[in-house]
């Protein structure tokens, strides 16, 4: 009798890529990256399992650092082809990443779109409220009034570029599971990072991500930061936008709901169409060679 064969425990580090982070020291997107390698881990869903998509900033080289199937897609245009890879290979976990101006600028089509139709795709979204590969310009997300290098003379009360706000996007457009983590708490941004992959359909996940050169809220974070009151619950709508649009460094999971996914859906669509395919004139044709006596 042979003894049995056990597949090795997979651990952070073998989800390490070749290529060493190029992040600016203190960058909150070291946390994700250390969060993202620990949760898949854990899920024990092996490198070979996995793709990351993202588009264009700081964040988007994300797939870089990573020892999986990767995509370093357009500016704005990484839920599109995450996707297209989803559909293509319903069984791997796909995973898109990037930061709020890649997500909500130049992607925000898509973002709302992607939420509605319900793909079964994990979204993070690293949010430092600036534009950092460009060298610190204003994001959709940065504060109003918010003084950069695109944005030099602003105030509160000068300016007209009030912050999107991700999560109440998110529920609002359809998204099935919605949370807020923070790259300074690693045992909870692990948590929430498990969650969304495991989550059935689309699922979004904003990390608080500061931007230690051209952004720093490090300090305001930490201050600010609590988590979601133990009585909220994530399956009222309502309780959940509102909580999203409540003080921005709440973290927790805000909304869940379970929906039909987009592969459902089009599963379904095939079933259908291929039924269909038995009526009319195939039906006919069947009818006469069955008469016949033909095969």
């Amino acid at each position: 009798m042979s003894e049995a064969t056990t597949t090795p425990a997979l651990k952070p580090k073998d989800y390490k890529g070749r290529l060493p982070p190029v992040w600016c020291p203190g960058c909150g997107d070291f946390g994700v990256l250390a969060a993202m390698q620990r949760a898949l881990a854990e899920l024990a869903i092996a490198p070979e399992d996995t793709v990351f998509i993202s588009g264009i900033g700081c964040s988007s080289r994300f797939p870089h650092f990573m020892n999986a199937y990767g995509f370093h897609s357009c500016h704005g245009r990484a839920l599109p082809v995450a996707v297209g890879a989803k559909l293509a290979q319903p069984e791997r976990t796909v995973i898109t990443v990037g930061g709020d101006g890649d997500g909500m600028a130049i992607g925000g089509g898509h973002f709302l779109h992607a939420a509605r139709r319900n793909p079964d795709i994990t979204y993070v979204m690293m949010d430092n409220e600036i534009y950092g590969l460009t060298k610190g310009q204003a994001s959709p997300t940065s504060e109003l009034g918010l003084k950069t290098k695109s944005t030099p003379f602003s105030n509160e009360e000068t300016s007209s570029d009030t912050p999107l706000n991700p999560l109440a996007l998110a529920i609002m457009a359809g998204a099935t599971f919605v949370a807020r983590g923070y790259s300074g708490k690693m045992k909870e941004l692990v948590e929430l990072t498990k969650q969304a992959i495991e989550h059935e359909g689309y699922a979004f996940l904003q990390v608080i991500s500061p931007c230690v050169t051209f952004h720093d809220i490090y300090e305001r974070a930490r201050a600010q930061q609590k988590e979601l009151v133990p009585e909220h619950d994530p399956s009222d709508k309502v309780a959940a936008i509102t909580a999203a649009m409540g003080e921005p460094f709440i973290t927790g999971v805000f909304y869940q709901e379970q929906r039909t996914t987009l592969e459902g859906a089009q599963a379904n669509l095939v079933k259908s169409a291929e039924a269909g395919l038995d009526r009319g004139m195939a039906a006919t044709a069947a009818a006469i060679r069955a008469e016949a006596g033909l095969q």
